[in-house]
């Protein structure tokens, strides 16, 4: 396939060293020409994804005027950035396949939603899962959901990504995975905030557990089914994120935790994290649709420098207590 990756981050990059490997003819596209510059001379992205070979098949740009028609399109920009990027997608029924993991920060919309506004006569889907970049390149075994409301859609882009090290899966629900690896980013931060403070797996685990719970509502509400939440996308993207070093969202969040301003704590990561601005979204969701997100509410007042880390603990673990389940409050 002629594939267009639009973002060469670390994420971007990853999947387009992925499908090239996997025989596909790819165009990476950057907004830094010195990002790009260095790929096309050192075939290796040395700001982001250092110490793996992009392949030669792999064509680096910053010019999004020399864009060709795409039997794909993979949309892998930070989130704040995805509206006007997917304004240079070309074609008469382009694929147009969301892997940036985050929500629109202006409207909390799902960038899928985004693009069938920017790209009408697309066809949109969505990819994610736990999903690390550096893991990916490593050819570490992992998976994917695929999901689109067109079938053979969801297929053709399974198709694109499947390898041996990479299982892809397919799925309908288009919103629930796109807001599945949205929201985890910021659970991930909250993950990252309780290792930082010293507490153990015990307050990790039940911070996670009534995260996960908040999250589905969440997506539930906004048309995502329960199942998805439970699976690959959801359960399987929110462990790798939480617990691992090479997730940006948990380092962020820890260096929080130890007491670095936000500020400091992006800084020190040097590259976007996309839980800090959905964590704002997520809140919103929740204030929308009535629904009571009290882990995302700590949360996201902690990334702001309302409350101390310590002082969203005590809001959490001082409410009132209530039964356990599946209803709004």
């Amino acid at each position: 396939m002629k594939v267009t990756v639009l973002g060469a981050g670390s994420w971007g990059t990853a999947l387009s060293i992925l499908l090239a490997r996997n025989g596909h003819d790819v165009d990476l596209w950057g907004h830094d020409p010195e990002d790009m510059e260095i790929i096309r001379s050192h075939r290796e992205n040395l700001h982001y994804l250092p110490g793996f070979a992009i392949p030669a098949s792999v064509r680096a740009t910053d010019d999004a005027s020399s864009f060709e028609e795409s039997d794909l399109w993979v949309v892998a920009v930070p989130s704040h950035a995805a509206r006007s990027v997917m304004r240079h997608i070309k074609g008469e029924r382009p694929i147009v396949t969301i892997a940036s993991k985050g929500l629109e920060p202006s409207s909390a919309k799902p960038i899928s939603e985004v693009a069938a506004e920017v790209v009408p006569h697309g066809i949109v889907s969505a990819i994610s899962g736990p999903n690390l970049a550096v893991e990916i390149v490593r050819g570490i075994p992992t998976a994917a959901v695929s999901a689109s409301s067109d079938p053979d859609t969801a297929s053709k882009v399974r198709e694109a990504f499947m390898c041996r090290t990479y299982r892809v899966y397919v799925s309908s629900d288009v919103v629930g995975v796109e807001l599945a690896g949205a929201l985890k980013n910021v659970l991930a931060i909250g993950a990252g905030l309780s290792d930082g403070l010293g507490f153990g797996d015990n307050t990790k685990g039940a911070l996670l557990a009534r995260g996960l719970h908040e999250m589905t509502c969440l997506g539930m509400a906004l048309g995502g089914r329960m199942d998805t939440f439970m699976g690959i996308a959801g359960v399987g993207d929110l462990f790798a994120t939480a617990v691992s070093k090479l997730s940006r969202n948990y380092r962020v969040g820890r260096a929080l935790g130890e007491g670095m301003t936000l500020e400091e704590a992006l800084a020190s990561i040097g590259q976007v994290a996309e839980g800090v601005a959905t964590s704002e979204s997520a809140v919103l969701i929740g204030r929308r649709h009535a629904i009571a997100v009290p882990v995302f509410d700590a949360i996201e007042n902690v990334i702001r420098g309302r409350i101390k880390p310590m002082e969203g603990v005590a809001m959490l673990m001082e409410r009132q207590p209530r039964e356990e389940g599946f209803s709004k409050r």
